[in-house]
């Protein structure tokens, strides 16, 4: 009886296999020049040094000193502020 119920477990099981789906998530290649907000806002991506910035956003309106350990600065423009760990960024937002 035992074997019978794993017989019909194991082929039920079989049936549904081909049911079972997943899902692909594709992430863009943040080196790119795409906006990375909905409002169509470019700005730095992770990895990018602060000369990089400087070069292709040019110079920021306010610059913030770093503090903490490690230190962390920031830098505003009008549209997003870049945030750094020593010379590199690690996140960029656009503000409400």
């Amino acid at each position: 009886m035992l074997t019978n119920s794993l017989k019909i477990i194991s082929a039920l099981l079989l049936l549904a296999a081909p049911l079972a789906q997943a899902e692909v998530i594709s992430i863009a290649d943040p080196r790119y020049d795409v906006a990375n907000t909905e409002q169509g806002v470019l700005r730095p991506t992770r990895g990018m040094s602060k000369a990089n910035v400087a070069n292709k956003f040019g110079e920021p309106e306010h610059k913030t000193a770093a503090v903490g350990e490690p230190p962390i600065s920031n830098w505003t423009y009008p549209e997003f502020v870049v945030y750094f760990e020593h010379n590199i960024v690690i996140h960029s937002v656009v503000p409400h």
